[in-house]
């Protein structure tokens, strides 16, 4: 072979060497990166606007605009009543966004006539991402469906395990007592802490978050508790509630460990709900450490 056909084989293996280089890059490349994730909360007020009209329409819009990977949901009717024309909203709301939806009810009722779906009352996550697994976990209540309510275990702490682009994230939902007096409140901070740590050790590097109405403040003393292992993403973002002009910040993101918070607004949606939602974006990270 002369010398002049060597070079020209040479310089042909080195350029598709290098062309394999480009088009398959190592496959460590990326794998430490940060994941991003776009979440939000927001309490529906069982479809009804801060007018008190039921518009399933003008929620969903809401919705949409949010642009969210994953939202979790307050208030939420199914099959409950009249005042949400006995429809399923959770499972409405993720037909109109194309996402899908896991529902844990607060309440689970016989229906008023027999044959009938049960009347149920919650919290839902709608996610883009599929959904792993889904738990209700129960937490200490004061039911507002017994004359004579003392406060006990009851269900409607909804938790999904969803894997984004690699990473597995537990996803808790919740809404606290309403009450002035906050002991159950605190109790149920104790309960959730209790919970997520249980399930943060079932299931190593995982990514959580809790979304939820808190109704309290974010210098709440009951709340306290729950920012020794969470962060609360809206900090010093605009106040939530009530919607159409609000006076205090009852509606959270928090982050745990691994989470990276990058931006967070709520958005000013006066009439779709008696809230106003909030939305974050941040990242996952990948390494066990935690860090980006």
């Amino acid at each position: 072979m002369s010398p002049r056909a060597r070079t020209l084989i040479q310089l042909s293996v080195a350029g598709a060497l290098l062309t394999v280089a480009v088009a398959a890059p190592p496959a460590s490349a990326g794998q430490g990166r940060p994941v991003p994730l776009r979440i939000a909360t927001y309490n529906i007020h069982a479809g009804a606007g801060s007018d008190g009209v039921f518009d399933l329409d003008r929620q969903a819009a809401a919705l949409r605009a949010l642009d969210a990977d994953v939202i979790g949901l307050q208030e939420v009717d199914v099959h409950w009543g009249a005042r949400s024309q006995g429809l399923d909203v959770a499972g409405e709301l993720a037909r109109r966004l194309g996402m899908r939806v896991s529902f844990a009810p607060i309440y689970s009722l016989d229906p008023v006539t027999a044959g009938e779906p049960r009347r149920e009352y919650g919290v839902a996550v709608l996610s883009r991402f599929p959904v792993r697994s889904a738990v209700n976990h129960e937490i200490t209540r004061l039911s507002t469906q017994d004359e004579n309510p003392m406060p006990a275990p009851a269900p409607g702490f909804g938790e999904v395990t969803l894997k984004v682009r690699g990473v597995p994230v537990q996803v808790f939902v919740t809404h606290l007592d309403y009450r002035a007096d906050p002991a159950v409140r605190q109790a149920q901070v104790a309960d959730t802490r209790r919970i997520m740590a249980r399930e943060r050790a079932g299931l190593p590097g995982v990514r959580q978050f809790l979304l939820g109405d808190f109704n309290a403040e974010p210098s709440a003393p009951e709340l306290a508790p729950l920012w020794k292992e969470l962060r609360d993403a809206g900090a010093g973002a605009a106040d939530t509630y009530p919607a159409e002009d609000p006076v205090k910040r009852i509606d959270y993101v928090a982050v745990g460990e691994g989470v990276r918070v990058r931006d967070v607004a709520v958005p000013r949606e006066p009439a779709a709900s008696d809230h106003r939602p909030v939305v974050a974006e941040v990242s996952l990270s990948r390494s066990r450490s935690g860090r980006d």
